[in-house]
């Protein structure tokens, strides 16, 4: 099996594909710290891309509630007990290579010690043409993308209507949060790695993962390796079919964006500002100051070996284990940088949902925030610190 470099391991990892990176990666950030739960990008992308027979229970887009929710049910929690305990990461080699995420000084999180998902297919079943280690979900799992929407990992103790503990932080003893999610578009896609039919494709304009229609015979091998379970099965067609990053707006095909760039639907419907999409490997983009620089945007389970390219800034008041279980040991020093946050990092922290068009290049003035395109022409300005108005007597509001 051919050896590949995963930067978010800090080290060469087996996978059943030669590498080939993309010309620049799509990729997005998502806040959980300004998550609301509304659903408005859940509904948004199922109203855009799965509304048609046979994608009834097809939610490319979806917020789940942690720890206990999961669309499909548990999807998390069977592939780590597929994986069984690993050793971690030895974070004393952690080290960056002059921002250069895929040369093999790259280390920002240190070594992983443990066996990825191509690893362990490999290593446990001998003579066999498993590439991924996986699971098919039963049909019934599908069924509730919302199952326990709002459930804490604990009740809280209610004396005559009122809790009896209070929470502070660092860490709330009583604890949810939502973690909204699409397809990760990963550089080494499980999806991709598994499908017998070579019916799955990484573009190589962008990086988006997409399924062929036609080449596709509904195996499902894709639906079984991807560990984060956004490869699904259509029964009317027979078919599978997954998130495409809303590749026709990333072409500019949209007429609103005027040929540039555009941003998903999911991405733009956001009511709570939690995204910003963009491009993962261009060092003057905001997406790569937040994940490689600043190393406050973490991502999703990177012990399972994909690289995926969505990254999330873990909440603030969650347990630290449970947080360094699905985003791996840069959680602290997220976390940090996330509380006492730099004027830079401010300065981008407003940039999310700020426009429609995708953000390539930005500036962080003393006041403001200012994104660019591809071209350098300036899409937007925003203020660091909102302007307080304060209305005259005779507009007060006394209702």
């Amino acid at each position: 099996m051919p050896k590949v470099y995963n930067w978010q391991l800090g080290r060469p990892m087996e996978f059943p594909r030669q590498q080939q990176r993309p010309k620049r990666q799509f990729s997005a950030v998502f806040n959980i710290n300004r998550c609301i739960g509304c659903q408005t990008c859940t509904m948004a992308s199922k109203s855009t891309w799965t509304h048609s027979p046979g994608q009834e229970a097809m939610w490319w887009n979806n917020v789940e509630t942690k720890p206990f929710g999961g669309y499909p049910h548990g999807w998390d929690i069977k592939t780590l007990e597929l994986l069984g305990p690993q050793p971690g990461w030895q974070q004393s080699g952690a080290k960056e290579a002059d921002g250069n995420t895929s040369g093999p000084e790259s280390a920002p999180y240190g070594v992983y010690e443990g066996q990825t998902l191509f690893e362990a297919a490999l290593n446990r079943v001998s003579g066999s043409e498993q590439k991924v280690v996986g699971y098919l979900p039963a049909d019934h799992e599908w069924r509730y993308p919302n199952i326990y929407e709002d459930s804490p990992n604990e009740h809280p103790e209610i004396k005559d209507g009122i809790t009896t503990r209070g929470s502070q932080l660092p860490e709330h003893k009583t604890f949810f949060f939502y973690l909204a999610r699409i397809c990760n578009h990963c550089t080494y896609a499980a999806c991709l790695a598994a499908c017998p039919n070579n019916a799955i494709y990484k573009r190589p304009e962008d990086g988006v993962v997409l399924i062929d229609q036609e080449r596709c015979r509904g195996e499902r091998k894709c639906v079984e390796a991807c560990p984060y379970k956004k490869a699904m099965y259509n029964q009317a067609t027979g078919t599978s079919e997954k998130c495409i990053a809303c590749y026709p707006r990333l072409e500019g095909k949209d007429p609103i964006s005027q040929g540039k760039p555009m941003i998903t639907r999911c991405n733009a419907a956001c009511v709570g500002k939690i995204r910003l999409q963009g491009w993962i490997d261009d060092p003057e983009g905001p997406l790569h100051f937040l994940v490689h620089k600043e190393k406050v945007a973490l991502p999703l389970y990177p012990q399972f070996g994909t690289e995926p390219n969505v990254y999330y800034i873990p909440p603030r008041w969650a347990p630290r284990k449970y947080l360094e279980q699905m985003f791996g040991p840069g959680v602290e020093h997220a976390i940090e940088r996330y509380t006492n946050p730099s004027h830079e990092l401010l300065g981008v922290l407003q940039l999310f949902n700020s426009i429609q068009v995708v953000i390539s290049k930005y500036k962080v003035t003393e006041k403001e925030a200012i994104a660019f395109d591809d071209d350098g022409r300036e899409l937007v300005r925003v203020p660091i610190e909102e302007p307080i108005y304060i209305r005259p007597k005779k507009h007060l509001n006394i209702t």
